[in-house]
């Protein structure tokens, strides 16, 4: 046992205490017994307030020792899983009484298994890592030894083959110092599999439709194996080819060859016999054709479009393309200068589909154009979509004052069946539905399961804010039973006089129905009630939510993309008042555009329809409508240029100007206003390790880089970018292992598009176990090599101690003798007194002073 101070200059206040006390002590006079007594009880209480100060504590020892065993459960490492685990526990069975236990397992993240406690640990069966693509062993051991206590011995137990993709580990046992700390580690053995990888893929960066150029395979492989090599472009499958390998690096040449324009992705693919790691066998590349530029065309079954037509086939390349079979990743798009949607619904298209195209177009300079019709813009369902974020007009249209009065009640499932993407789509649409109604419009929501849950009661919304909060806060759980809602949204319409009623159900589900349900539908559809369903997923029950809205007057649709749900609901709301068609015949009013205006010189044909829109702030239009709405509007978007063409295409509302002579250079010229009009920079890419890129401006022309990455599937990812010389930029994706595009835009308006390979990790090949590591780790500790399991839990040289502070017990004992001060001072009453000396002793005993004398006059007298 020891005692040491914390705070030991405190004690230096007992330098003026003695001083003083010996200075009372000194002072003339009597000194009785009970004031001698007082002095000590005050002396002692004011020495130990001042040691209480300076923090004094017992130091203990303690034989306490904690093993935290940590595992490697990366890719590299999975291949010694049985081993690992076979080791722990041959391993824990030596545990001490004095010894408490954890384990944990890492590989690019953290997780822990076992607690640390004096428990026997049973791992059970080891789980998938999230991240088993990196090792981080300086996160596993920072991590492991926090949970740990920090006054205690502690030896980590590293089961690891030392592979450190990710971290410094050197650099933080550098600061484990004092020797609480050990590491042991155990160096799994070097992974004996079979393996082949797809190490390169090359192509040059740009080329032009129609040459042929050569694709570079190589392919590294461990020992000898038969495989197939396959090769894509645009995830269509150019050709396979039957390979047998070597070990070491073998390399293929293929010719490539396309007619197509624009960004297209290449991808390399290998199937190989007995192949151990699955994730290094495919490499990506990106290739910019140049040729004439490609137009994607959007159109419908019902409605074809008519443009195509009408674009020159001799300047574009034109490709139409049905809404349902529109691409779902990014890379679909890249290869297209323009995309025009013409009169395409958002219900067919889907929000996750519409985030790709503004991708596109605000990163990699897309064009993009809607023109009008009964199923566009806000009719269409575009209402605060990524759709209507990149148009130069809103899907809401200013000036409600003149819609007729509106009901919508909104009935939707919240069965447990719902949980998760659909109901969040789900009440993210219904809360859109509320943001398209006008304040004093009615509007109730329902929730059901087997029974109603009324969220909003219909009635005059007032406090959109509330009623949305209240929506969004809906849960999923229960049963499904669908038409007591419904028959209750009725009733609740039933009895309001509005010009316009309109219900929408939305399920995923089946429900039992009662006799004469249709009959109420009908009912009330006879009293201004509509009703639309909505089925989502393969178990709603088509036939019976068809028949639902059938009989309501409304309209049913069915769902497979769930990201459709919110376009579903905002056609829905739209559609009740179609006040949004303005049909009486008008002329264009032209803006000050001058391409517009140059074509239409010779004056505006007629036209008889189109949808209302509002433009935005900053957006130009090349045309308006009597009413001021616009009917031609353009704006740029990030890097992309897009317009609004608010009437048709098929001539039914553009009447007089699709019988125009010039109806073909209408086209040209919208085309022509949203076709990418940047330079090209012969800017180069060259890959350094891991997702580090170099881009440097070949020509010399660029001062500043700025750099946008994006996914396959649309997610913009963090770039981190360091400038390191005029035109060059060095820049790190932080992202997983794919094709990734860049935009590069330079300060002098030039503009660079290509594809880039971020690679599969270090784990994902076949390589040694990094020994001098694991020894370094061993050395700078005090651990050892381990070779035998029973040494995790040996004796540890560290002897902990713990630390007991006596302040408490300070302040307890000056608190005592205070209080015994007070005591003595207050109730001295009840000590007994001293018998008085006779008189003439206490004369006697005076010292002969003038005060004596005086006295001794006076008794004379």
């Amino acid at each position: 046992m020891d005692i040491r101070i914390e705070h030991p200059l405190w004690l230096l206040l007992l330098l003026p205490l003695i001083a003083y006390l010996v200075f009372a002590w000194k002072t003339p006079g009597r000194k009785s017994g009970r004031t001698r007594l007082i002095f000590l009880f005050r002396t002692a209480a004011s020495v130990l307030l001042i040691s209480a100060l300076a923090t004094p504590y017992l130091v203990l020892p303690n034989d306490r020792e904690q093993i935290l065993i940590v595992a490697d459960r990366s890719a590299s490492a999975g291949a010694s899983a049985k081993e690992i685990d076979g080791f722990i526990d041959a391993g824990i069975r030596y545990r001490k009484d004095h010894q408490s236990a954890g384990i944990y397992s890492f590989a690019g993240d953290f997780r822990t298994d076992v607690p640390l406690s004096d428990a026997i640990p049973h791992p059970g069966e080891p789980r998938v890592m999230q991240q088993p693509g990196e090792t981080d062993i300086e996160k596993a051991v920072s991590l492991a030894l926090a949970a740990a206590d920090s006054r205690l011995a502690a030896r980590i137990v590293l089961l690891s083959d030392g592979r450190e993709t990710k971290g410094d580990i050197r650099s933080y046992t550098r600061k484990l110092t004092g020797g609480r700390v050990q590491i042991d580690a155990l160096a799994l053995p070097d992974a004996d599999v079979r393996d082949a990888a797809v190490t390169k893929l090359e192509l040059p960066r740009t080329a032009y439709a129609g040459q042929q150029q050569l694709m570079t395979v190589e392919v590294e492989s461990s020992d000898r194996m038969d495989g197939t090599l396959m090769i894509y472009e645009d995830d269509r499958l150019l050709g396979e080819n039957r390979v047998t390998l070597v070990p070491g690096v073998n390399q293929f040449t293929y010719p490539v060859k396309t007619d197509r324009t624009g960004l297209l992705k290449y991808e390399a693919k290998l199937v190989a016999d007995d192949d151990h790691f699955l994730e290094n066998n495919r490499l990506f590349a990106a290739v910019s054709i140049q040729g004439k530029p490609a137009v994607l065309v959007v159109e419908t079954e019902d409605d074809p479009s008519v443009i195509p037509g009408l674009l020159d086939s001799s300047a574009v390349q034109v490709t139409a393309m049905k809404a349902e079979e529109l691409p779902a990743t990014l890379t679909g798009y890249m290869p297209y200068s323009a995309i025009i949607f013409d009169n395409v619904p958002g219900t067919l298209v889907g929000e996750e589909k519409m985030g790709l195209i503004e991708q596109a177009v605000k990163n990699f300079g897309t064009g993009f154009l809607m023109t009008g019709g009964e199923n566009s813009f806000g009719l269409g369902g575009y209402f605060k979509t990524p759709v209507e974020k990149l148009l130069p007009v809103e899907m809401e249209v200013k000036g409600k004052e003149e819609l007729p009065s509106l009901g919508l009640v909104i009935v939707m499932d919240r069965s447990g069946s719902m949980s998760g993407s659909k109901l969040t789509l789900a009440r993210e649409a219904a809360a859109r539905s509320v943001d398209l109604l006008r304040e004093q419009d009615t509007f109730g929501f329902t929730a059901f399961d087997e029974q109603i849950w009324e969220i909003v009661p219909a009635s005059p919304l007032e406090d959109k804010e509330d009623v949305t909060a209240k929506i969004l806060s809906v849960s999923a759980g229960g049963g499904t039973m669908i038409f007591p809602s419904v028959e209750k949204a009725y009733a609740d319409l039933a009895e309001l006089k509005l010009q316009r009623k309109h219900i929408i159900l939305l399920t995923d589900g089946q429900s039992p129905m009662p006799p004469g349900y249709l009959d109420t539908i009908a009912e009330g559809k006879s009293a201004n009630t509509t009703l639309s369903t909505v089925g989502i997923g393969a178990d709603a029950d088509q036939r019976l939510l068809e028949g639902m809205a059938e009989a309501g007057g409304g309209r049913y649709y069915g769902v497979t993309d769930e990201s459709t749900v919110p376009a579903i609901l905002s056609r829905e709301t739209i559609t009740m008042t179609r006040t949004y068609i303005e049909d009486d015949p008008f002329y264009m009013q032209l803006g000050g555009i001058a391409d517009w205006n140059e074509l239409f010189a010779g004056g505006v044909p007629q036209m008889n329809a189109y949808i209302a829109t509002s433009v935005k702030q900053t957006a130009d239009t090349a045309g308006k409508s009597p009413k001021g709405d616009p009917i031609l509007a353009e704006w740029k978007y990030g890097l992309g240029r897009t317009a609004a063409f608010t009437s048709d295409s098929s001539g039914k509302w553009s009447g007089g100007l699709a019988a125009w002579d010039r109806y073909p250079d209408f086209w040209q010229t919208a085309l022509k206003r949203i076709l990418p009009s940047y330079s090209s920079a012969p800017f180069t890419v060259t890959q350094g390790a891991g997702g580090t890129f170099t881009i440097s401006d070949e020509g010399g022309k660029s001062a500043f880089l700025e750099v946008t990455a994006v996914t396959e599937d649309g997610k913009e990812i963090e770039v981190t970018e360091e400038q390191t010389a005029p035109g060059k930029v060095t820049v790190t994706l932080d992202t997983e292992p794919g094709l990734v595009y860049l935009g590069v835009k330079d300060d002098q308006g030039a503009f660079f598009e290509t594809g880039v390979t971020v690679p599969y990790g270090d784990e994902y090949r076949p390589g040694k176990t990094d020994m001098a590591l694991l020894k370094q780790l061993t050395d700078q500790t005090g651990g050892r090599l381990l070779t035998d399991p029973k040494e995790m839990f040996r004796a540890h040289p560290y002897k902990s101690h713990d630390e007991r502070t006596v302040t408490a017990w300070l302040l307890f004992a000056a608190l005592l003798f205070f209080f015994a001060d007070i005591t003595l001072r207050r109730f001295s009453r009840i000590l007994p007194k001293a018998k008085p000396a006779s008189p003439a002793a206490d004369l006697e005993a005076e010292p002969d002073t003038n005060i004596s004398k005086l006295l001794k006059q006076q008794r004379r007298r």
